[in-house]
């Protein structure tokens, strides 16, 4: 019994040796797959980090030529939008749609490469996919119609003035940001007082009054859906920003201080500026900027909320408030154009002139040594 029992030992002892020497190899494979997927993972950020480099450089080398085409086509573009507007308006929600898909995932692949993927996070960019869903899925709903226009002509409208969005048509990342604020807006206008497909919806025919969609008289019912609603959508989008910034990625941000987020940037040229801006969001202190942040952007959209009761029952407040935008941006295009836009190429001028003469001067240690390296073997050959 005793050997029976020794053997039966020996076999666990061995069988458990085996397990561990087994797990122990299974461990080591699982690190082996994790290293060379991070290796992996390090090797293509890091080829795509020299391609865009490449595509960076050759960009700037056409950069006067790139310029041109793109204010080509801008003002084409534009020209033909204007055309549309005024021959076809109910095509213009169409337009928006098409715009809005093919160049926000455009504009999220080249911020992602400047790290400022963060700012697609922001209100201005929550509103317009809600906006897509509502033109595309329920374009008859009234209800829905209304918590739009209380976003596109409240805070997207007012954020187009006060940020000062530059309608620059040679550069397409500050054109795509004004029509983000700027066309929603006009869709809303169209739907409500031009569109030829929504004249059925509209009120009875004996009114005095100009034809609109939707047709509402009930001030309860505009101040719910115009106001409470859309604030409530506004509250949720900045509990959802909060908590994906200041919570759940915000290692990846104390760790990455070049990755640029909506606060962050009006933070650092506030204060840059020491400006009025700097000051309010300053009144609790320092560790409290975030909230005075949040505390001050809540007031600026239930102000912007208010005003777009008189402007949804007005039309003729309604054309001077479009005017009003297209003019702001115009105007803040020709300043960019004519202040900002000279000095920057005086910039680039002298960062050119001052990396010049470096690279002269390695041209020339290299030609100099090449020609030691030729006079040293030249009496070898011989």
């Amino acid at each position: 019994m005793s050997i029976n029992e020794e053997s039966l030992e020996d076999l666990q002892f061995n069988n458990g040796d085996s397990f561990e020497k087994v797990k122990q190899k299974l461990k080591d494979r699982s690190k082996k797959v994790a290293q060379t997927k991070e290796m992996l993972k390090i090797q293509t950020r890091e080829m795509l980090s020299k391609q865009a480099v490449k595509v960076a450089k050759q960009a700037e080398e056409h950069e006067k030529f790139i310029n041109k085409v793109t204010h080509f086509l801008g003002v084409l573009t534009f020209g033909g939008f204007c055309f549309l507007l005024g021959a076809r308006p109910q095509d213009i929600p169409y337009v928006y749609c098409f715009f809005y898909v093919i160049f926000v995932p455009l504009r999220w692949i080249y911020y992602r490469f400047k790290k400022w993927h963060y700012y697609l996070l922001d209100f201005c960019y929550y509103a317009n996919t809600i906006f897509v869903v509502d033109l595309l899925l329920y374009p008859k709903n009234e209800k829905f119609f209304m918590v739009c226009f209380a976003f596109a002509e409240g805070p997207l409208a007012w954020a187009l003035i006060v940020w000062r969005c530059s309608l620059v048509f040679n550069s397409l990342d500050k054109l795509v940001s004004v029509l983000i604020h700027l066309l929603p807006g006009l869709v809303f206008f169209t739907i409500r007082w031009w569109n030829p497909t929504t004249f059925a919806d509209m009120h009875p025919e004996g009114s005095a009054r100009r034809v609109s969609w939707p047709y509402v008289e009930e001030r309860s019912y505009l101040f719910t859906w115009l106001f409470v609603v859309p604030l409530a959508a506004y509250t949720l989008w900045q509990a959802l920003y909060f908590l994906i910034v200041n919570v759940l990625r915000r290692q990846r941000l104390l760790r990455d201080p070049e990755v640029k987020t909506s606060y962050r940037e009006l933070s650092r040229k506030a204060q840059k500026a020491n400006n009025s801006w700097w000051r309010l969001s300053g009144l609790l202190g320092d560790q409290n900027r975030m909230l005075m942040y949040i505390v001050l952007q809540g007031i600026f959209t239930i102000a912007t909320m208010a005003l777009t009761y008189p402007i949804f029952l007005s039309y003729r407040l309604h054309i001077i408030f479009q005017l009003l935008k297209i003019s702001a941006a115009v105007w803040n295009g020709g300043s960019f154009l004519l202040e900002v836009m000279p000095r920057q190429v005086i910039l680039k001028e002298k960062k050119k002139s001052e990396t010049q003469p470096v690279q002269t001067r390695e041209d020339k240690e290299v030609a100099t040594t090449e020609n030691k390296i030729e006079t040293n073997i030249s009496p070898e050959t011989e």
